[in-house]
Protein backbone atom coordinates (compact mmCIF):
# COMPACT_ATOMS: atom_id res chain seq x y z
CA UNK A 1 0.00 0.00 0.00
CA UNK A 2 3.27 2.57 0.77
CA UNK A 3 4.34 1.93 -3.15
CA UNK A 4 0.71 2.95 -4.65
CA UNK A 5 0.68 5.90 -1.72
CA UNK A 6 4.08 7.24 -2.95
CA UNK A 7 3.45 6.58 -6.45
CA UNK A 8 0.42 8.77 -6.57
CA UNK A 9 1.98 11.03 -4.13
CA UNK A 10 4.73 12.15 -6.48
CA UNK A 11 1.92 13.00 -8.91
CA UNK A 12 0.59 15.11 -6.73
CA UNK A 13 2.93 17.22 -5.85
CA UNK A 14 5.67 15.37 -3.85
CA UNK A 15 8.19 15.69 -6.88
CA UNK A 16 7.86 19.96 -6.92
CA UNK A 17 8.89 19.08 -2.79
CA UNK A 18 11.40 17.01 -3.53
CA UNK A 19 12.92 19.71 -6.16
CA UNK A 20 12.61 22.46 -3.81
CA UNK A 21 14.44 20.59 -0.89
CA UNK A 22 17.01 19.84 -4.13
CA UNK A 23 17.30 23.71 -4.99
CA UNK A 24 18.46 24.34 -1.02
CA UNK A 25 20.47 21.63 -0.97
CA UNK A 26 22.28 23.00 -3.93
CA UNK A 27 22.67 26.26 -2.56
CA UNK A 28 23.77 25.56 0.86
CA UNK A 29 26.63 23.44 -0.78
CA UNK A 30 27.84 26.35 -2.97
CA UNK A 31 30.25 27.20 0.55
CA UNK A 32 32.38 24.89 2.51
CA UNK A 33 30.18 25.93 5.77
CA UNK A 34 26.99 25.26 4.53
CA UNK A 35 27.84 21.50 3.07
CA UNK A 36 26.55 20.08 6.19
CA UNK A 37 23.14 22.11 6.07
CA UNK A 38 22.97 20.72 1.99
CA UNK A 39 23.76 17.42 2.52
CA UNK A 40 20.38 17.42 5.30
CA UNK A 41 18.31 18.89 2.35
CA UNK A 42 19.82 16.03 0.22
CA UNK A 43 17.97 13.37 2.93
CA UNK A 44 14.96 15.82 2.95
CA UNK A 45 14.42 15.34 -0.14
CA UNK A 46 14.49 11.40 -0.78
CA UNK A 47 12.10 11.76 2.50
CA UNK A 48 9.93 13.95 0.39
CA UNK A 49 10.24 11.72 -2.76
CA UNK A 50 8.33 8.57 -0.96
CA UNK A 51 7.03 9.62 2.74
CA UNK A 52 4.58 7.12 3.20
CA UNK A 53 5.69 4.30 5.26
CA UNK A 54 8.02 6.55 7.41
CA UNK A 55 7.68 8.79 10.33
CA UNK A 56 10.05 11.71 11.74
CA UNK A 57 11.63 10.94 14.99
CA UNK A 58 13.07 14.33 17.01
CA UNK A 59 16.22 14.19 18.64
CA UNK A 60 17.99 17.37 18.56
CA UNK A 61 20.13 18.82 21.23
CA UNK A 62 21.68 22.39 21.50
CA UNK A 63 23.98 22.25 18.54
CA UNK A 64 20.28 21.31 16.54
CA UNK A 65 18.46 23.85 18.07
CA UNK A 66 20.93 26.78 16.69
CA UNK A 67 21.36 25.30 13.13
CA UNK A 68 17.56 25.23 13.02
CA UNK A 69 16.99 28.88 14.24
CA UNK A 70 19.47 29.79 11.35
CA UNK A 71 17.65 27.05 9.10
CA UNK A 72 14.15 29.12 9.47
CA UNK A 73 15.48 32.34 8.62
CA UNK A 74 17.38 31.65 5.67
CA UNK A 75 15.43 28.59 3.98
CA UNK A 76 13.16 26.93 6.38
CA UNK A 77 10.45 29.40 6.10
CA UNK A 78 9.81 29.10 2.44
CA UNK A 79 9.79 25.51 1.87
CA UNK A 80 7.42 24.90 4.89
CA UNK A 81 5.08 27.48 3.52
CA UNK A 82 4.87 25.64 -0.11
CA UNK A 83 4.42 22.68 1.52
CA UNK A 84 1.66 23.77 3.76
CA UNK A 85 -0.14 25.67 0.71
CA UNK A 86 0.13 21.89 -1.49
CA UNK A 87 -1.27 20.61 1.76
CA UNK A 88 -4.02 22.66 2.18
CA UNK A 89 -4.83 22.71 -1.16
CA UNK A 90 -4.93 18.41 -1.50
CA UNK A 91 -6.98 18.15 2.05
CA UNK A 92 -10.23 19.79 0.45
CA UNK A 93 -10.82 16.90 -1.12
CA UNK A 94 -11.48 13.64 0.94
CA UNK A 95 -9.14 11.61 -1.23
CA UNK A 96 -6.26 14.24 -1.06
CA UNK A 97 -6.61 14.08 2.97
CA UNK A 98 -3.97 11.21 3.72
CA UNK A 99 -1.51 13.41 0.95
CA UNK A 100 -2.44 16.45 2.60
CA UNK A 101 -1.04 15.39 6.06
CA UNK A 102 1.81 14.13 4.25
CA UNK A 103 2.59 17.24 3.10
CA UNK A 104 1.96 19.04 6.96
CA UNK A 105 4.65 16.52 8.08
CA UNK A 106 7.10 17.70 5.60
CA UNK A 107 5.97 21.63 6.34
CA UNK A 108 6.95 21.05 9.90
CA UNK A 109 10.26 19.41 8.90
CA UNK A 110 11.17 22.06 6.43
CA UNK A 111 11.01 24.53 9.69
CA UNK A 112 13.24 22.29 11.79
CA UNK A 113 14.78 19.76 10.11
CA UNK A 114 18.28 19.27 12.25
CA UNK A 115 17.83 16.44 14.90
CA UNK A 116 15.10 14.58 12.85
CA UNK A 117 15.74 11.41 12.47
CA UNK A 118 13.64 8.94 9.61
CA UNK A 119 12.34 5.99 10.64
CA UNK A 120 10.35 3.28 9.04
CA UNK A 121 6.89 3.20 10.55
CA UNK A 122 5.99 0.30 12.86
CA UNK A 123 3.51 -2.19 11.26
CA UNK A 124 1.90 -5.00 13.37
CA UNK A 125 0.85 -7.99 11.54
CA UNK A 126 -2.35 -9.48 12.52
Amino acid sequence: MNFIGNLIWMLCGGLLSAIGWWIAGVFWCITVVGIPVGLQCFKMSSLSLNPFGKEVVDEGGAVSFLLNIIWLFVSGLELALANLFIGCILCITIIGIPFGKQFFKIAKLSLFPFGARIVRERTIAC
